[in-house]
Formats: structure tokens, sequence, C-alpha cells
């Protein structure tokens, strides 16, 4: 009997850490190159002030110093607080139901791993420079928005897709079939490991 438990709670174990080193992985790439073009907005340019590598490109796209005290795109301004515990409402989230979604989900894992990216990116400009964060990229007459706003984006959508994808694929039988077998699917992926 104990034999077993180990082994079960290793199994266990081993998915998690497969599991969370994807999440992580892509997180910390999202938050290293997002912190990372920040600084370099930051300590090259002043507040409000426009680069663009060529005169002809600044009326389509152009790097804009801008600060932001809302949610991406400037929206909401001045909720710096609240958009603060909504970054963390939402890592924690993510965490918590990662591991549940199948490994077969694989564009859903990556959506989630893109906005937990994200949000990370944003809170840790929020604690650091009291509620604003760096915003930089500029294109057309678009609002100015920087790399954790574009990972948050680009997993909402990767997220709206994979689930109209999956649910395209669904038959009723599928669905019927998928209550009867949840714990069943998880004793299977725990001996594949």
């Amino acid at each position: 009997m104990g034999q077993e438990f180990q082994e079960n709670g290793d199994l266990i174990l081993k998915r998690y850490a497969r599991d969370y080193i994807f999440l992580f992985g892509i997180t910390a790439l999202i938050v290293l190159l997002d912190q990372w073009s920040k600084f370099q907005v930051r300590t090259q340019l002043m507040v409000g002030e426009v680069w663009a590598p060529w005169d002809w490109l600044l009326p389509y796209m152009r790097i804009v110093h801008a600060t932001n005290s809302g949610a991406a795109f400037g929206m909401f301004q001045g909720m710096a607080s609240i958009f603060t515990i909504l970054a963390l409402v939402v890592a924690v989230v993510i965490v918590y139901y990662f591991p549940k979604v199948p490994r077969e989900d694989w564009l859903l894992r990556l959506a989630m791993a893109l906005q937990l990216g994200g949000a990370l990116g944003n809170l840790f400009d929020r604690l650091q420079h009291g509620g604003f964060v760096t915003d930089f990229i500029s294109v057309g007459t678009f609002p100015v928005f920087n790399v954790a706003d574009a990972s948050i984006s680009i997993g909402v959508a990767l997220m709206v897709f994979a689930m109209w994808f999956k649910e395209g694929k669904k038959t009723p039988e599928d669905t019927a079939s998928n209550l009867d077998k949840g714990d069943a699917q998880v004793q299977e992926d725990m001996q594949s490991d």
C-alpha cells in the first residue's frame, strides 16, 4: 500500500513538474522580453518622446514612451490598484487550472502561458513604478501598448480560437462520454508518465 501510494505521488509530481515547466518557461520569456523592452524605453526616451528608425515610418509605426495607470491600451485610467488585484487573481487562477488542461489542448495551454506572462509583466511594472505601466509600441492611431499587453491579447485570441475549434469538433456523444471519462483520463495520464 505504501509503495503504491509513493509511486502514484511520484507520477503526479512528475506530471505537474512537466506542466509547470512549460507554463513558467513561456511566462518567463514573456516577462523577460517585456521588462527588458520597457527598461530600454525608460532609459533611452523621456516620457512623451517619440523615436522611429526612419522618418517615413513615423505615421505608421513608432516607439513612444508613455505611462499608463489603467488597463491595456490605456483604457480605464486611474484604476491601477484594481488592475493590480485583478492581475494577481488571474495569475493564481491560471497557475491553479493549468495542469487540469489536457496536454492535447496545447493551444489553450499556450494561450494561458501568454496571458500569465502578460499579466505578470504589467504587474511587475505597477509594483515597481507606483501603479504605472510603461507603454511604447504605437501603430497608426491605435492606442500605445507594450509586450505584456500584446501577449495578453494574443493569449485571449488563441484561447477563443482553441475553445471554438475544440467545440466545433465535438459531437453530442463526445460531450456525454467526456463527463464519464473525467477521472479515467487523469489515471491514464498518470500511467503514461
